[in-house]
């Protein structure tokens, strides 16, 4: 029996192409390509995952550095193929938590982040809708004393522990120009 796409792995040298029309579709422009491609120039991509579903990415996720507090990550951005969203091909009859191929990517990220298998790296921040994330294991009351550049109720954060950090966020120089509409 079938249960849903493939586990998450890094992103291939040659797959660029390929991340950056799912990019495209996912977003319905540029700016996240853009976005995609300041961080590289930048050297502030630390990691990028792709979730694979046959013989194509059906989602992508990127990591990268942020500038304050150091060490922690940002994630962003995360995309998933439209036909793809909110399980909408899982088979008639199957669960479609399956077959959520976002949810399942950025969870395995978080588990993988809350245990340690990214070496030296303390923290995740995310900013996005807390429904989709806070399911996938990151934290709105955790994040609440950090200061951002980003409405709080929308800054979330994935570690290990249960503490409350209180930090000041700084994002790497790609977010800049999107914050201020390039």
């Amino acid at each position: 029996m079938v249960i849903g796409p493939d586990f998450s792995r890094e992103m291939k040298s040659w797959e660029v192409e390929e991340v950056d029309a799912l990019l495209r579709a996912a977003f319905k422009g540029e700016e996240e390509v853009e976005l995609v491609h300041r961080l590289r120039q930048d050297g502030a991509m630390a990691v990028e995952f792709v979730k694979p579903w046959g013989r194509r990415i059906a989602g992508y996720a990127a990591l990268s550095r942020m500038r304050q507090p150091e060490e922690w990550l940002c994630l962003a951005p995360v995309a998933v193929w439209p036909e793809f969203q909110r399980g909408a091909t899982a088979p008639a009859g199957q669960d479609k938590r399956h077959w959520q191929i976002g949810r399942r990517l950025v969870s395995e990220l978080v588990v993988a982040a809350k245990m340690r298998e990214f070496e030296k790296i303390p923290a995740i921040i995310v900013f996005g809708q807390p429904e989709f994330y806070e399911k996938c294991g990151f934290s709105r009351a955790r994040a609440a004393r950090l200061t951002t550049p980003y409405p709080l109720e929308f800054t979330m954060l994935a570690a290990p522990g249960d503490d409350v950090p209180e930090e000041t966020l700084i994002y790497p120089p790609a977010f800049d120009a999107e914050q201020s509409g390039k």
